[in-house]
């Protein structure tokens, strides 16, 4: 089992990292090359740079995760295609993403691209909270803890 996490704008990097190293779980990075860091983190942890162009994280990601692996996303795309492959995937605010709930989150998506598409104003993203990232850490500590004691 590895951790894979979309790795540009991420604010639980370093909960997941700090969890990952405790239950000694592998943990890589996919960022583009703009977000190049030297920041020396742990030996478990490593990173895969990408282009900067759109969705070339998004394709490595996918080229390398494997089923029972876990993925950190906001990307509803991508959680798609990741759950495809039979990974967990997990939203930074503390949700699972699920073949339950991804039809509605697509679509939700899709009619917020054509209402701005359109020139009307769309609501984004609520601001993260520290609700939020508790709420996260606590779902990765379930899921992890549920994988190694299968």
């Amino acid at each position: 089992m590895h951790i894979f996490i979309d790795g540009d704008g991420c604010p639980v990097k370093d909960a997941v990292i700090e969890i990952a190293k405790k239950n000694q779980v592998p943990v890589k990075i996919v960022t583009s090359f703009s977000h190049f860091t030297t920041k020396d983190l742990s030996e478990q942890v490593s990173f895969i740079y990408v282009d900067d162009g759109q969705d070339a994280a998004d394709y490595r990601i996918i080229k390398e995760i494997q089923a029972g692996d876990i993925l950190v996303t906001q990307d509803y795309g991508l959680a798609a295609l990741a759950l495809s492959k039979k990974s967990v995937v997990l939203h930074q605010t503390g949700f699972e993403y699920s073949a339950d709930n991804m039809d509605i989150l697509l679509e939700s998506r899709y009619f917020g691209a054509m209402q701005r598409k359109q020139g009307k104003k769309t609501k984004g993203p609520k601001a993260f909270t520290e609700k939020d990232r508790e709420n996260f850490k606590r779902l990765l500590r379930t899921k992890i803890h549920g994988k190694m004691h299968k």
